[in-house]
């Protein structure tokens, strides 16, 4: 088979997973005419050198002495491994165009978040690359973030707190679900807590946050309670404050603290799914409207921007209402 024969194959192929009903052999008739007078050769991609990987590793240091986290980090890693296999090119070539047929493969399927999240790490790589100099112009600077649907995210109510503490059987449980509601943390900064961090007397302790940023956070005197007694229950000598139920007490991650909290529900009877960072909304909601001012959300959330903590809140009607009425 020589590549004319290759290329009209591949052709009627991908055209068909198009248009299923399409007419095969007449498609191949076709493009067999207009392909009489070329010749398709290979595209010699051995001869081709590709740096973008050398260059990859090169950004993906610079950006863990930034602080990125390595969770950020082997995301971006994958990513990008995964985009220089698609394209064998030197990456001072690579055009706009190149990026957006990438996308179009790559994001086939995504949701819009999913998408941004791509156009994003791209958009992060090619601006470092020319901010260094490694490339003459951005090619990822004319890319646009694709529109999300706005959903809200409706926090739980007090009423649903309850239910959820009610449901908890075990002193893990009940400590894991208190320390979500009275903190408001990350579930990535839960899994990195340790005991000794944390100073019972102020009911506090510092957490390490995005970008490797430190914070002090809080929690209430019922977690403090709960807490100490799930820590009496243990026999083990792991320094994480959750841990598994099983030996070797291996630290408990992010997806352990998902399933706990998913099965509490369950247990609840909840119809609607409830994840620890739902805990996280209800905790900024909560605060908002109880009168806690923006600044103080924020520090305690540890945004940067105090409008990405009104993205997390969500004021209530009867506040509204009240609000309203009161400069009537």
């Amino acid at each position: 088979m020589n590549c004319n024969q290759e290329a009209i194959i591949k052709s009627v192929g991908k055209i068909s997973l198009e248009f299923p009903t399409i007419d095969q052999l007449k498609l191949r008739s076709i493009l067999e005419e207009v392909f009489y007078k070329y010749d398709v050769l290979p595209q010699e991609t051995a001869l081709v050198a590709s740096d973008v990987e050398e260059k990859l590793q090169i950004y993906l240091a610079t950006k863990r002495l930034d602080g990125l986290s390595e969770r950020t980090l082997n995301n971006y890693n994958y990513q990008l491994i995964i985009f220089a296999s698609h394209l064998i090119k030197p990456i001072a070539t690579i055009t706009t165009m190149d990026l957006r047929m990438y996308l179009a493969a790559r994001c086939k399927g995504m949701k819009p978040t999913s998408i941004n999240g791509q156009i994003s790490i791209l958009k992060s790589f090619f601006s470092w690359l020319a901010d260094e100099e490694y490339i003459p112009k951005d090619p990822a600077r004319k890319l646009k973030q694709t529109k999300e649907p706005k959903r809200l995210r409706h926090a739980l109510s007090d009423e649903e707190v309850e239910h959820l503490r009610q449901a908890c059987k075990t002193d893990r449980e009940k400590s894991i679900v208190e320390f979500l509601i009275s903190t408001g943390c990350r579930l990535s900064e839960i899994v990195g807590i340790n005991k000794d961090e944390i100073n019972w007397h102020e009911m506090s302790l510092f957490v390490i946050g995005k970008g490797n940023k430190e914070r002090k956070v809080y929690f209430n005197v019922k977690a403090k309670i709960l807490l100490l007694k799930y820590l009496e229950t243990r026999k083990d000598e792991n320094p994480a404050l959750f841990v598994a139920g099983k030996f070797p007490h291996g630290r408990m991650g992010g997806r352990s603290i998902e399933r706990e909290v998913n099965k509490i529900a369950e247990r609840a009877g909840f119809d609607k799914s409830i994840y620890p960072h739902l805990f996280r909304h209800s905790f900024a909601t909560h605060n908002i409207n109880s009168g806690m001012p923006l600044h103080i959300l924020q520090h305690l959330m540890g945004h940067e921007s105090p409008e990405t903590t009104l993205v997390y809140s969500e004021v209530s009607e009867d506040n509204v209402r009240h609000e309203y009425k009161r400069i009537q």
